[in-house]
């Protein structure tokens, strides 16, 4: 990457050293090839006058300060000053205080081998996005060209679907249990494959996996640290990526947390996805990339010429409470959260067992906020969901929303444990039992 800041522009430089093109999208590719952009102001160049920007002057900014005020009593102040620079356009990787403070939250909790690689063997580098769902979408576009093999494990996440979709790649699903994806069902797959065809550079051997490791949405489904360790090396056989979207693993209900993809990452083969959503606000819009730094500065150069940056605002705020709280603090708040979402677990399975055993089947998850529920003698849940339930005033999920093609029957429902008091649960579990005992 070049640098000039007398004229205030920078070329960026397609990678060099290990070979990352295989993973790129052609469009990803044209970006790199017409990299030139206006970084903006930096408050570095003090001494440089500088005609160049076409940022707004803050002086006709309405907004002058603000005093924010959390539960537990620790109050953000944004002063004038700060505000001003709230309120502007701000890098497109993310504000520094942040970034330098989610790079040692990423070291202390996941360890990265990548940490200190250099930058062509896949150094670990981080970039905020606009909440997860822009940062799995942005990849996406990164690395899929039509026609491009994609192993996930579904039923999975509608979103992850529906940004997989008009990209026009092949799905190919991957067998899972409980405990998430099969690792031998992944090889069995795999197998269609050599590992002599990696050599290939035209070969059509999946360019990556994608999973939701912890608190799978909608299964609830998280993956054991062994099945972790095989997948990643069936990944370093067969020389595809691991896209780890965890936006749930922060509410694991029991320690320790089960090891990440990114701290078994000697390759630098994991981008990795986290979020805030789930502990400090969904509103915000503040998530979060981890991976190699060849592809996540790819991310980011796609981020100038899209959304060009997450909420300066919202950025600072953050930031301003995460240097406030220390580490330790912000790791008590997510323990408070998860014995929130604990309680609310616990109290949908009291539920559950209360009214639906007999009628259906379940599993007790291990994090997130979703209960996934097989209903007996009910072949497809399409229309008990979407007509009957709502008849009798209850809202799930039908199962087949989170299949791969939506149209195949699925047994299933999606119950969420997140906003809904213990006794609406009861309440919704009695209405559910009614309505299976009807349609058996």
């Amino acid at each position: 990457m070049t640098r000039c800041l007398a004229g205030s522009w920078y070329q960026v430089e397609c990678p060099k050293g290990r070979s990352w093109g295989r993973f790129c999208s052609t469009s990803l590719l044209m970006i790199w090839m017409m990299g030139w952009i206006a970084p903006s102001a930096s408050s570095q160049m003090t001494l440089i006058i500088s005609l160049a920007g076409g940022e707004p002057n803050p002086s006709t900014f309405p907004f002058k300060m603000a005093t924010i005020t959390t539960r537990d009593g620790t109050v953000v102040n944004i002063g004038e000053d700060l505000m001003k620079r709230a309120l502007q356009y701000s890098a497109s990787a993310g504000i520094p205080e942040l970034l330098s403070w989610l790079k040692e939250l990423q070291k202390s909790l996941h360890n990265p081998p990548t940490a200190n690689y250099s930058p062509d063997q896949g150094r670990m580098e981080i970039c905020v996005t606009t909440g997860s769902q822009e940062g799995l979408s942005k990849v996406f576009e990164m690395l899929i060209n039509p026609g491009d093999n994609i192993l996930l494990d579904a039923p999975t996440y509608p979103g992850t679907l529906t940004a997989l979709r008009p990209l026009g790649c092949n799905i190919i699903n991957v067998p899972s249990d409980q405990y998430g994806i099969i690792p031998k069902a992944l090889k069995e797959i795999l197998s269609r494959w050599s590992p002599e065809d990696v050599r290939t550079h035209n070969n059509n051997i999946p360019k990556f996996l994608y999973t939701i490791p912890n608190g799978g949405n909608p299964t609830g489904s998280s993956l054991t640290a062994d099945h972790k360790k095989e997948i990643y090396q069936l990944a370093r056989q067969y020389n595809f990526l691991i896209i780890e979207d965890d936006p749930y693993y922060f509410l694991q209900f029991d320690k320790p947390w089960a090891p990440t993809f990114l701290s078994m990452d000697v390759d630098g083969r994991v981008i990795r996805t986290d979020s805030f959503s789930k502990i400090i606000s969904s509103g915000l819009r503040v998530g979060f990339l981890t991976g190699p730094k060849p592809l996540i500065d790819r991310v980011i150069l796609h981020i100038q010429v899209s959304t060009m940056h997450t909420s300066t605002f919202t950025q600072l705020m953050i930031a301003q409470l995460l240097q406030q709280w220390g580490e330790k603090g912000f790791l008590e708040h997510v323990d408070r959260v998860v014995a929130f979402y604990r309680d609310q677990r616990d109290a949908m399975l009291a539920a559950a067992d209360k009214w639906l055993k007999g009628l259906a089947d379940w599993r007790a998850p291990a994090a997130g906020m979703f209960l996934w529920i097989k209903i007996k003698g009910v072949s497809d849940t399409q229309q008990l969901i979407t007509e009957k339930a709502l008849q009798k005033e209850v809202l799930l999920i039908p199962g087949g929303a989170f299949n791969i093609d939506s149209s195949i029957p699925s047994s299933y429902v999606r119950a969420s444990f997140s906003l809904s008091s213990p006794a609406q649960m009861d309440q919704a579990f009695q209405r559910l039992a009614e309505l299976i005992k009807e349609a058996v």
